[in-house]
């Protein structure tokens, strides 16, 4: 099978329904946000080699892809079979929660902004993150043009954008680097 099929040459593509769609339609420019975080977790990845967030990064980037068919199969225009083949569990969301919830008991509390940087795992995460709530906000359009899963996919995107926060701090606390707090920077005018 070639990579290549000229199909989508004159700016039109198709969903996992058939429906030939714009390139620049609401769906496919949430496709690509959630490409773009999965590549950047694929990324972070190599920097992070703690190995429950590895481990934990790689299921998400399985789940990205699940989040991807769920995108791609308006439920206005699926079959039942369609639907059944790309359902996302909310159990996925529920795991996010408890990974939070497992990674803060090992860490300080935050009573402070903190700024995103730390050791180098720690920072793709923090960037990695931001590009979660990229996917999240590209996911919004779709929550009122279509139903089925795209709610439980928009709750995941967004506890996501929480555990990579989570697990940056996880990561940086682990790596002996301190949070980094934000502090008001502040000029004096009179000079």
């Amino acid at each position: 099978m070639k990579i290549y099929t000229r199909t989508g040459d004159k700016g039109k593509t198709s969903t996992y329904t058939g429906q030939r769609l714009s390139k620049d339609d609401a769906i496919f420019n949430a496709l690509g946000a959630v490409d773009a975080l999965s590549s950047h977790i694929g990324f972070s990845r190599v920097y992070c080699k703690q190995g429950l967030i590895s481990q934990d990064l790689k299921s998400i980037q399985c789940n990205l892809q699940d989040i991807g068919s769920v995108i791609a199969t308006p439920s206005s225009k699926a079959t039942m079979q369609q639907l059944q083949n790309v359902s996302f569990s909310s159990g996925h969301i529920s795991s996010l929660e408890s990974k939070i919830d497992i990674y803060t008991a090992h860490l300080p509390p935050l009573t402070n902004f903190i700024l995103p940087s730390g050791s180098e795992c720690s920072a793709h995460l923090h960037v990695t993150r931001t590009l979660a709530r990229s996917a999240e906000r590209s996911v919004v359009p779709l929550l009122h043009q279509h139903g089925g899963d795209i709610e439980t996919v928009f709750k995941y995107l967004n506890r996501l954008s929480d555990y990579l926060f989570t697990a940056a701090r996880y990561v940086s606390h682990e790596d002996g680097v301190p949070e980094e707090i934000y502090t008001r920077q502040t000029i004096d005018d009179s000079k």
